[in-house]
């Protein structure tokens, strides 16, 4: 059964990460051309959703598509250990801290806030719906001009097909979906997805391939 579940995560974060996000608004990369970081931190998420793990979860997930967009990120585990010497350990509380003072600390180039407008599944009667919504910001760590915006949203029903079968089937599938939601931790899985289509729209970094070559 626990093979079944972790099968059932995987397959979900495949197709999920295949799935469009919709028409892109024309981005504006004048700054972060000009400015050229070269590394990034990454600040924990504030949380605006009901879950306390939203933060967490969503820190752990994104990390990953920054560094392998050719930018140089910060460990996680680096990142909080030092927040937590000096005392900060609330999202809230670190987003506050001045860019000065995370640049003199980290020595970072720039800074990535990260906000969570939603997280977690919501159940109705015939459906429920796990899903991810989250926005973000690079800010020049020494300057403190924007470099960079944008946002994601992920939903565990997308490519989902629930025509056939009728009441009963949509009933059935409903408690199916709610019985996997709770034993693979589906909105973790859908945080990945969310996490991997927030940085699309930004530019390679040096450490990638493609980097100074034309964004379309």
């Amino acid at each position: 059964m626990k093979g079944l579940f972790t099968l059932f995560g995987l397959t979900l974060l495949v197709l999920l990460t295949g799935c469009s996000t919709g028409n892109k608004k024309p981005v504006d990369y004048s700054a972060i051309r000009e400015s050229k970081p070269r590394s990034i931190l990454v600040l924990p998420p504030r949380n605006q959703s009901p879950d306390v793990n939203a933060s967490n979860s969503l820190l752990s997930v994104v990390t990953q598509p920054l560094a392998e967009s050719g930018y140089y990120v910060f460990p996680v585990a680096l990142m909080t250990e030092t927040f937590k010497q000096h005392g900060a350990t609330n999202p809230d509380d670190i987003s506050t801290i001045p860019l000065k003072k995370l640049h003199d600390t980290f020595g970072a180039d720039a800074v990535m806030y990260i906000t969570i407008s939603d997280y977690g599944t919501s159940y109705q009667v015939i459906n429920s719906d796990t899903r991810v919504i989250a926005s973000a910001r690079l800010v020049d760590a020494r300057s403190g001009k924007k470099l960079w915006s944008g946002g994601a949203t992920a939903s565990g029903n997308e490519g989902q097909n629930n025509s056939g079968g009728g009441l009963v089937g949509l009933l059935v599938s409903t408690a199916i979906s709610q019985i996997a939601d709770t034993a693979t931790d589906k909105a973790h899985d859908v945080a990945a997805v969310t996490g991997a289509r927030l940085f699309s729209s930004l530019l390679p970094g040096p450490r990638s391939p493609n980097y100074g070559k034309t964004q379309l």
